[in-house]
């Protein structure tokens, strides 16, 4: 292979989560965060309070930062890719006992800001290296504003290492031990992972092979059912608690202030989508008929459309590479040159083999200011925009890789621009290579696959999310209710489709 398909984990701590490198470092970060919290401690506010006691206290903090999202995301990493190595969630439990001491030094240090009266924080903010940064401390002391006794939000942080943040590692714990079994033509009975059994779902062109994974995966995920029915429930439960006692009246409240967004826009959005969708669920309509169905099954969305004689495009994983960066360098030589920096440097884990997670994310490595982007490639022209999706993460990190890491945070409706941008690029170039009018309507499909993701399926999520959260505060859902509020969801955004 030219591009080689899994990671090189061994550059970021060698010898996996037993490392010794990796257990030095976790080390530094806890004396780090000790001497960080010394600092806060012996800064005393007063109206003549100089800057450079605060540039000393915001280059501690980033240096802690930068080292414990390194071991975290190493943790995450490993974890993802070698799902039955158990160490992993040892380690990982370090770096959330890390994390709750850090934030519970930054828990004083916001205090400490809030303290400071507006003149002299305005003063403070005319340094020149505080003004290059003032937009994200204006953010984290308007928040601050919202903060309960110093006492009381470091116990939520003591107990958020076990509450909110633990729950995604029951989750995960459960999607490890899952399997998803697949008879073949010749009676051959495979085992797949959730991760393997959801590619192939989605991308066979067998009707009868989609349908198949397709019994097998809701039959597999409702043995699980009553476990992540509790898992919905505590999560939303416990962020409604703590939402309240911070003053939210809404649950909306908190990611609009993350992602900078007002309800109004947000509103605006959704209805912009609700009113104009039917040319997107025609669209499914017609691809159902190019199936020879008279609706299209869940599994039939992303279906690929394979009409007369043409096969479903297919492409080894160096064809992908090579795919993506010679169309990236049809935008720019930046891109380009950092998509095959990228994947000749294996910062790409995209290998088809059991025991990996499902999904797929970016990763940012902020001590190595390079990104790692996880994947399962099993030769699509889905997952080649996959591919160039993540790489239009990792290359928007990367070109932000020298600004200060408070300027490095951006919400998630940001991230996703770039996301998106990039591939829309590679989507664009699969249809304009077409040779036929069947290769066309083929790739044009798999193009489409974007948009029917952004205005209908997230559309039908964020309903779910919006009906479950109001009734999650009246009290526990059931399963069974859990399970009619995404159907009902799914109604809404789809349509008749």
């Amino acid at each position: 292979m030219k591009y080689n398909n899994t990671w090189d984990l061994d550059v970021i701590f060698p010898g996996g989560t037993k490392s010794p490198e990796l257990q030095t470092k976790l080390v530094s970060v806890k004396e780090g965060i000790g001497e960080y919290q010394e600092l806060i401690q012996d800064w005393h506010i007063s109206e003549d309070t100089s800057p450079e006691m605060l540039k000393q206290l915001l280059e501690k903090q980033e240096i802690i930062e930068k080292g414990l999202r390194q071991c975290q995301v190493f943790a995450q990493m490993w974890h993802d890719a070698y799902m039955s190595d158990e160490y992993a969630n040892v380690v990982m439990g370090q770096v959330m006992d890390l994390a709750a001491e850090l934030d519970n030094c930054s828990t004083t240090f916001t205090k400490k800001l809030v303290s400071i009266p507006d003149e002299t924080w305005n003063n403070l903010l005319k340094d020149q290296e505080l003004d290059e940064i003032s937009f994200s401390l204006h953010e984290i002391r308007d928040k601050g504003k919202r903060l309960l006794s110093e006492e009381e939000e470091k116990i939520i942080n003591d107990l958020n290492k076990d509450g909110l943040a633990a729950w995604s590692q029951v989750y995960d714990t459960v999607v490890s031990i899952m399997s998803i079994p697949f008879t073949d033509k010749d009676g051959k009975t495979i085992q797949y992972s959730v991760g393997q059994a959801m590619n192939r779902m989605y991308t066979d062109p067998d009707p009868l092979v989609r349908k198949q994974l397709f019994q097998n995966w809701e039959a597999e995920w409702s043995r699980f059912a009553p476990v992540f029915a509790d898992i919905l429930n505590h999560l939303d439960g416990y962020r409604l608690t703590l939402q309240k006692a911070h003053n939210r009246d809404d649950f909306l409240d908190e990611p609009l202030e993350d992602n900078r967004m007002s309800k109004e826009t947000l509103n605006a959005m959704w209805n912009a989508v609700s009113n104009h969708k039917q040319p997107f669920i025609q669209y499914l309509d017609q691809k159902a008929k190019l199936l020879g169905m008279e609706k299209l099954g869940w599994q039939d969305v992303e279906a690929p459309i394979a009409l007369g004689n043409i096969k479903p495009a297919s492409f080894t994983y160096d064809e992908a590479c090579d795919f993506v960066i010679d169309n990236f360098a049809t935008f720019g030589p930046k891109l380009s040159a950092f998509a095959k920096l990228a994947l000749e440097n294996r910062w790409v884990e995209a290998e088809n083999r059991p025991n990996k997670s499902p999904g797929g994310y970016c990763a940012l490595l902020p001590e190595f200011k390079e990104s790692r982007i996880f994947m399962t490639f099993m030769g699509s022209s889905n997952d080649v925009s996959t591919l160039a999706h993540e790489l239009g993460h990792a290359f928007h990190s990367y070109v932000m890789k020298d600004l200060p890491l408070l300027n490095q945070i951006f919400a998630m409706n940001v991230a996703e621009t770039a996301s998106t941008f990039a591939e829309t690029i590679v989507s664009n170039a699969t249809v304009k290579n077409a040779k036929t009018i069947e290769e066309k309507i083929m790739l044009f499909d798999s193009k489409m696959q974007n948009a029917i993701a952004m205005f209908l399926n997230i559309h039908a999520r964020f309903i779910f999310e919006e009906s479950f959260y109001e009734e999650r505060s009246k009290g526990i859902v059931s399963e069974k209710r859990i399970n009619e509020l995404m159907v009902n969801a799914q109604k809404e955004a789809y349509g008749d489709s």
